[in-house]
């Protein structure tokens, strides 16, 4: 990628202030981070991954990908593919004898980028009831409840229904119209956008990113659409995706309800794309600054005020810390060596979930001792759709869980007072404090999500469930990057 890394100082930053947001991201109760980037003027002046999150990994960004989808709308305007006024349904002539209420048929492709179609509440679940094969022909028959523009209500069908439109009119998916255009002038490779039965990419959710792809979509837009010199996304699409179009509430302490722009919300200090439990790309003119941050988080709007509270004030101290002789560079190395150790507990380490009773490789020997049993599921799992879990041996000294749904096989090392990586899966594990019950956490590294396992040797059963509800997916299998899920076949997932 073509960021520029700079120091908090060089960039009138105060580090202190910095490690003070990351302090209380690890202190909030229901927030778990898992990587940040902080741009001033461009250059990243902080960035860490929680292990085992790593630089490297995507990671699914749920809502957050509207905000790529509008700039594939942004695009497509300047280049004359489509008009702001179009109507929805012209780009739709096969539904245009079915679709006749005049609400449905008078919304036009702004109003679907302002989550402004005229329904009041979110449409997902009625559209896909009326059409389960045709999301858009759901949505447009599903009349609004006002004129189209007047109300706002969050809805993903906006949202598929505008990248729907955008892969009919270029002939390709939404990241084919991007590669040219944006991610390859970003630098962006690594790009992975969940599909539905139709083969058209959701739009509203779905894409796999990683941290820094985030980043630079903030700073582009931070930036008026230029990027190294070249004016890249019209200056005039990110002054009007980024203003608000309707009023979405009168709470002056919530940054959900300041207005909304064309999939970019209007917040208490500029404006943001986010996803559910915890992704976003704050970016705020005002300071020249841009965060990403990614997490598995239930309070979202807790990590925005810790961003206000704690990293405000250091945009506007840099000065002030430079004047004090050695100041600044102390602050710089403090910080560096902090994002350098940044990382999620193992179970059973200080910190983390569960309380060994042995040494690790006492723990893990006591482990290796079930190989070859399996274990049913508990009757009161959350997960009843886990049917079973073996533990098997696997390449030399390896012990697998294997978890059994369906017909997929889902395999799990963990590691005892480490985590193990196993395909897109990282676990960890330890012994409960009388030795009875084996606790498991397994991370999908490729998402937000934990799953917590707890494996009963006595009773010969096990339970699960998950810390954060994957959403669309039921399937273990599918909780990964999408260019990798396999279809149950009976044989081993990963």
């Amino acid at each position: 990628m073509s960021l520029q890394r700079s120091t908090p100082s060089a960039q009138h930053v105060d580090a202190s202030g910095i490690e003070a947001f990351i302090d209380a991201l690890e202190h909030l109760p229901n927030v778990e981070p898992h990587s940040l980037m902080l741009l001033r003027s461009g250059q990243v002046v902080a960035e860490g991954w929680w292990a085992p999150y790593s630089a490297e990994r995507v990671h699914l960004l749920y809502s957050l990908s509207k905000s790529f989808t509008s700039t594939a709308v942004g695009f497509a305007v300047e280049e004359g593919l489509l008009s702001l006024d179009d109507t929805v349904i012209s780009h739709f002539p096969e539904l245009d004898a079915e679709v006749t209420d005049p609400r449905s048929r008078a919304m036009l492709v702004r109003h679907v980028l302002a989550m402004a179609s005229g329904h009041r509440e979110e449409t997902i679940m009625r559209a896909a009831a009326i059409d389960p094969t045709n999301l858009v022909r759901g949505f447009l028959l599903l009349p609004p409840d006002e004129d189209p523009g007047t109300v706002f209500a969050y809805n993903q069908p906006c949202t598929y229904t505008a990248a729907a439109i955008i892969q009919r009119i270029t002939g390709g998916t939404l990241t084919d119209y991007l590669r040219p255009r944006l991610l390859d002038p970003l630098g962006i490779g690594d790009f992975d956008w969940q599909r539905d039965d139709q083969g058209f990419e959701l739009g509203y959710s779905g894409l796999h990113a990683r941290t820094e792809a985030i980043a630079s979509l903030g700073q582009l837009y931070l930036q008026g659409g230029v990027w190294e010199g070249r004016q890249l996304l019209p200056e005039s699409w990110v002054a009007e995706a980024t203003r608000s179009h309707i009023a979405n509430g009168d709470d002056p302490e919530s940054d959900w309800a300041q207005g909304y722009g064309f999939q970019f919300w209007i917040a208490r200090h500029g404006f943001r794309g986010d996803g559910a439990y915890g992704q976003y790309c704050v970016v705020l003119p005002e300071h020249d600054v841009v965060l990403a941050v990614t997490g598995q988080s239930l309070d979202m709007q807790a990590v925005l005020n810790a961003a206000w509270e704690h990293l405000l004030p250091a945009f506007g101290r840099g000065d002030e810390t430079e004047s004090v002789e050695g100041a600044s560079g102390d602050a710089d190395q403090a910080l560096l060596e902090r994002l350098a150790g940044l990382a999620l507990p193992p179970v059973g380490v200080a910190g983390g979930q569960g309380v060994p009773d042995a040494e690790p490789g006492a723990s893990e020997a006591s482990f290796r001792d079930l190989v070859g049993r399996t274990f049913t599921a508990d009757p009161g799992s959350a997960l009843p759709q886990l049917t079973a879990l073996e533990v098997a041996a696997g390449d030399g000294e390896q012990v697998l869980l294997v978890v059994h749904e369906g017909d997929d096989r889902v395999e799990i090392v963990p590691g005892f007072g480490e985590w193990r990586t196993h395909g897109p899966v990282v676990a960890s594990a330890a012994w409960g404090v009388d030795g009875g019950v084996l606790r498991v956490e397994a991370i999908f590294v490729e998402t937000p999500h934990r799953m917590h396992l707890v494996v009963d040797p006595t009773a010969g059963t096990f339970d699960a469930w998950w810390e954060t509800t994957p959403l669309r997916t039921s399937r273990l299998a599918e909780v990964r990057r999408p260019s990798e899920v396999v279809d149950g076949s009976g044989s081993s997932v990963w």
